[in-house]
């Protein structure tokens, strides 16, 4: 079923709010080995129907208004800072390791959650790379997923790496892109950044790791910038990821560089391509979520996600970009995890 993501009564159009404010009542931190220890909360009902929020980036880390996306009446609503950032540690910024942060060391610590939670099956919620790694866990596990709400697909095939770091959204942002490519001017020329086959990902990740802390910290701006700024549909409307809060540098720098490490190696999935293995959870219920005018991640995502996947359900939103924040996507990813209430 695919739908253009209204609502509508008496020609007005009705955009949902997210559920209000809540605190969680329960957190820790999670020993998943390596040195990594993540953090976890719970916050609804205790007993209440387990969903997993699976955020973006990879590097995003969870905010509050995350846990706005689920009935807190319903919902035992579970947010997870990925390796190396938000409050999980080591951070980035203060030099994690990054040789242990890959999806599949992702996948694992996922699971091992849900064993430290006792928790039998869950509901599992990402956006953007949020969705690549839902995906790429229910592949794994399918048996602990009661199903899927994903927005703004993610399959990190090398075409979308193309399409959004090496110059194809630059068409529809040339002055963003400006911002984007002076780190990369500033260390190797205009020449040669505009020569046809230059690699701006593996040049990002030679500023981001070359050792000099305002080097490394002006690239990591300059990454997080050009995503940020071509989130969403119209500039008022904030990123929901994450994006831009908390301590600017430091975010900046965990983003950008687990994003580029991720990027640079394919994300480490190893020829498993997720569209490849969609017979593994064809049979789950999912609802994919896909703004219109999404430049982050391009709607062909969504439309080719739901065609491998008979049984989803696909809302194109025809007033939005990639952020979860934006209107149309609030009130559709509602309207999905209401519908996933028991």
């Amino acid at each position: 079923m695919t739908t253009d993501g209204t609502a509508t009564r008496d020609g007005g159009t009705l955009r949902r709010a997210p559920y209000p404010e809540i605190e969680p009542h329960e957190s820790g931190m999670l020993d998943v080995g390596d040195g990594q220890r993540l953090y976890w909360e719970c916050s609804g009902t205790p007993d209440g129907t387990p969903v997993v929020f699976v955020h973006g980036g990879p590097g995003g880390g969870t905010t509050p208004a995350h846990r706005r996306m689920f009935d807190p009446s319903v919902y035992r609503i579970i947010l997870v800072d990925q390796r190396g950032c938000g409050r999980s540690t080591p951070h980035v910024a203060d030099g994690a390791d990054l040789a242990v942060n890959t999806t599949w060391h992702l996948v694992g610590d996922l699971e091992r959650l849900r064993e430290h939670l006792g928790v039998e099956q869950w509901l599992l919620f990402g956006g953007s790379w949020g969705s690549t790694l839902a995906l790429a866990y229910a592949q794994v596990h399918p048996d602990r997923v009661r199903g899927l709400v994903l927005r703004g697909i993610f399959l990190c095939r090398p075409s979308e790496i193309d399409w959004f770091y090496r110059g194809g959204a630059a068409h529809l942002f040339p002055d963003v892109w400006e911002g984007y490519l002076a780190p990369l001017i500033a260390a190797d020329g205009a020449d040669a950044v505009h020569r046809p086959g230059y690699d701006h990902v593996a040049a990002y990740h030679r500023l981001m790791h070359c050792g000099d802390p305002a080097t490394e910290l002006e690239a990591a701006r300059a990454w997080t910038t050009w995503e940020t700024s071509t989130s969403a549909l119209l500039p008022r409307t904030p990123a929901g990821d994450g994006v831009g809060t908390g301590d600017q540098d430091r975010f900046a720098l965990a983003f950008a560089r687990i994003e580029n490490h991720y990027f640079v190696h394919d994300a480490f999935l190893d020829g498993a391509a997720i569209l490849d293995r969609m017979d593994r959870i064809a049979h789950l219920p999912a609802v994919i979520v896909h703004g219109r005018y999404d430049v982050v991640c391009p709607v062909a995502n969504a439309w080719e996600l739901h065609a491998a996947w008979p049984g989803s359900e696909l809302h194109i939103v025809p007033d939005a970009g990639h952020a979860m924040a934006e209107p149309g996507i609030t009130h559709q990813l509602l309207e999905a995890t209401d519908a996933f209430r028991p």
